[in-house]
């Protein structure tokens, strides 16, 4: 579907297009199959602690999962964006505990980690728009989730990172340039595919 080397802008422009034209029943259905797959995962089943997301729009839907984590007594954070779009972190500490944000997020109304509190989880849930063979993943494009890689980077720390992503965003390739940490896997509606580094 996609030439050899595409760039980063027109691969986001096309996916996100496929995205828009998504009904909230086909979000709903595929969330539902996502937290189905992850919540198989050996990365999720024996974590303590894991960071996550709301998904919003579009995205593929990350409540049932979110849920489902926090039934088995996982701690789940959730980012809290910044005035310079670095990431602070906070408890999930429920749906109702979820205050709108700006650019649309939903984000927890607890009290604040820090932006280090990454380093201490077990598994990082990621969004994303695309990922590679080579577990490539292409970002929304604000270098939010770039800053927290290397943050994860620089402290040693080695969680397991895993991007969630629709079926066809799986593409033959991402362009990767330096600041690009790849993922070790990736959960879909269809399933799940490991990378190695």
């Amino acid at each position: 579907m996609w030439c050899d080397e595409p760039d980063k802008a027109g691969l986001r422009r096309e996916l996100l297009a496929l995205r828009s034209r998504l009904t909230s029943d086909d979000i709903e259905k595929a969330g539902a199959a996502l937290a189905d797959r992850a919540l198989e995962l050996p990365e999720l089943a024996e974590a303590g602690t894991v960071a996550a997301y709301v998904s919003i729009g579009s995205e593929p839907a990350t409540r049932a999962l979110l849920d489902a984590l926090r039934a088995r007594g996982v701690r789940v954070l959730l980012p809290v964006l910044l005035a310079d779009n670095d990431l602070d972190w906070a408890e999930h500490e429920g749906a109702e505990r979820l205050a709108r944000a700006r650019l649309g997020l939903l984000e927890p109304m607890g009290a604040r980690l820090g932006v280090d509190a990454v380093t201490e989880v077990d598994t990082v849930l990621l969004p994303g728009v695309a990922v590679d063979g080579r577990g490539t993943r292409l970002g929304r494009g604000g270098g939010s989730y770039d800053r927290v890689l290397a943050r994860l980077e620089a402290a040693g720390a080695r969680p397991h990172l895993v991007v969630l992503l629709y079926d066809e965003e799986v593409v033959a390739r991402v362009p990767r340039e330096p600041h690009d940490h790849p993922v070790s896997a990736v959960v879909t509606p269809g399933g799940v595919r490991r990378f190695t580094a």
